[in-house]
């Protein structure tokens, strides 16, 4: 009787769990536009290395 539910749970588990295949469907973002893609990386990357000057000139600036 487990045995039977744990099949059967196993088995629908696996149906259900089938997502979108092919390159960047596994991405939490769209590479579909590049133009957009760009303007994520250059915020993400950009604000990642901005970061330090701004504390530096945070800290230097306040008395």
């Amino acid at each position: 009787m487990l045995g039977q539910a744990v099949r059967r749970f196993a088995t629908s588990a696996v149906r259900s769990s089938h997502y979108a295949e092919g390159p960047g469907k596994n991405l939490p973002f769209s590479v579909d536009n590049k133009w957009r893609l760009l303007g994520m990386m250059v915020l993400f990357f950009g604000s990642g290395f901005a970061f330090p000057f701004i504390v530096v000139r945070h800290q230097i600036l306040k008395k």
